[in-house]
C-alpha cells in the first residue's frame, strides 16, 4: 500500500483510480480499527470514489490518525515479519557456507600440512553468536504477532 499525503496547494489537482484506492484502503483500515462506524464508512467510501479533486479526499482523510492506522496495517506488519525472517534465512545459509568453506580449509591444511588444531572453531563460534542474536529477536516477534492476533 503506498501512503500519498496530499499537501494544500495539490486542492485542485485532479485525482485518478490510484488516489482514490488509496483513499479507500485507507478508509477500510481506519473502519476495522473502530475510527469509523459502518454508516461514517459507507458514506466516506461513496465519497471517496465520487472524488474528482485531491483536496475531497484529504477531506475524506482530515479527521482520521492516518499514519498510524497506516502503522497498525495487518498486511505491513506481515510484510514487514516476512522481510524479517527472509533475512535470518539469508544469514543461516551464509552462516553456513563459510563454515563449510572453513571446515574444507581446516581439512585441506590439517592432511597435507599435519595442522590438526581446529582453528575453524573461533569463526565459527563468532558468527554462530551473530547469528543467534540476530535470529532470536526475530522469532520473538514473530511469536508475538502470532498470539496478538
Amino acid at each position: 500500500m503506498t501512503t500519498r499525503f496530499v499537501t494544500p496547494s495539490d486542492s485542485a489537482v485532479r485525482v485518478g483510480d490510484a488516489e482514490r484506492g488509496d483513499t479507500a484502503d485507507h478508509l477500510g483500515q481506519a473502519f476495522t480499527q473502530g475510527y469509523l462506524s459502518l454508516e461514517e464508512y459507507e458514506t466516506r467510501l461513496a465519497r471517496a470514489f465520487e472524488a474528482q479533486t485531491a483536496g475531497a479526499l484529504r477531506d475524506l482523510l482530515a479527521d482520521l490518525p492516518v499514519a498510524q492506522i497506516v502503522r497498525r496495517d495487518p498486511r505491513r506488519r506481515a510484510q514487514r515479519s516476512a522481510a524479517a525472517r527472509r533475512g535470518v534465512r539469508i544469514h543461516l545459509g551464509a552462516y553456513l557456507a563459510a563454515s563449510v568453506l572453513m571446515i574444507g580449509i581446516w581439512l585441506l591444511t590439517a592432511v597435507f600440512a599435519g595442522a590438526w588444531y581446529f582453528w575453524p572453531v573461533w569463526p565459527i563460534l563468532g558468527w554462530g553468536i551473530g547469528m543467534v542474536s540476530h535470529a532470536i529477536p526475530v522469532g520473538a516477534c514473530a511469536r508475538r504477532t502470532t498470539a496478538g492476533s
